[in-house]
Order: C-alpha cells, then sequence, then structure tokens
C-alpha cells in the first residue's frame, strides 16, 4: 500500500448486492478489493490470507455477527484497520465497535463521499 489510494481492502456482508456496491464504490476510488466474505465467520480467514490494508464489515450477518467478528480480528490482528458498514444505528452499537476498535462507522444506505472519508481517515492513521 501505503498511499491514501490503491489500498487492498476485504468487504464482509451478508448482502451480496451490498458487496457489489462497496466493491464499485472502492474500486471506483482507485482501490483494490481483493477478498469478499458474507458471515463474521469468514473473516479472520480473509484477513489471514489477503493481508488487506483496510477492511470494510457489516454487524448484522449470519452465524457470526460482526462486533464478535471484530473483537476476533483485532484479538488476532490488533493493527487491522476496520471501519464498520451497517443499518444498525444504535448509538450502543456505534460506541461498542469503536471502542472494540473499528476505526469508524459509516451508516448504511452508504454515501460514497462519508465512505471514501472513512477510508482516507483510517488509511492515514495507519501510517
Amino acid at each position: 500500500m501505503s498511499t491514501r489510494a490503491g489500498a487492498r481492502v476485504v468487504v464482509v456482508d451478508d448482502a451480496l448486492f451490498m458487496r457489489r456496491h462497496l466493491r464499485d464504490l472502492l474500486e471506483d476510488a482507485g482501490h483494490r478489493v481483493v477478498g469478499e466474505g458474507s458471515d463474521g465467520d469468514q473473516l479472520v480467514a480473509l484477513y489471514e490470507t489477503h493481508r488487506p490494508d483496510l477492511v470494510t464489515l457489516d454487524l448484522v450477518m449470519p452465524n457470526v455477527g460482526g462486533l464478535e467478528a471484530l473483537e476476533a480480528l483485532l484479538g488476532a490482528h490488533p493493527a487491522a484497520t476496520v471501519i464498520v458498514c451497517s443499518s444498525v444505528s444504535d448509538e450502543r452499537s456505534i460506541l461498542e465497535a469503536i471502542g472494540l476498535g473499528a476505526r469508524d462507522y459509516v451508516l448504511k444506505p452508504v454515501q460514497p463521499a462519508k465512505l471514501l472519508d472513512a477510508v482516507a481517515k483510517a488509511l492515514r492513521a495507519r501510517g
């Protein structure tokens, strides 16, 4: 990586249309989606396989939810950079995700400018 554009990204969301939407937004901005997952159970394996610069993560997914997956990922890889993209808008969930180590929280429906701003800030913060 490690410029603002050109980041390697893993997208984890149970909705195929949302994964495609995020992929399109990220790739149109010059990033490369290197892996996709449909539930939190896949997150750590995807991270270890692809070693991305950034992960986008939904919260509400089958099997292992986003908060549990976030905790597992950051427990195994504390330097991982994660942005939560979720329709869950309650303050408790947002604060819990940030408290666990998410760099940002983008509400669905995802506004392209907000997502790309969150990505740019997260990539700058990681160095």
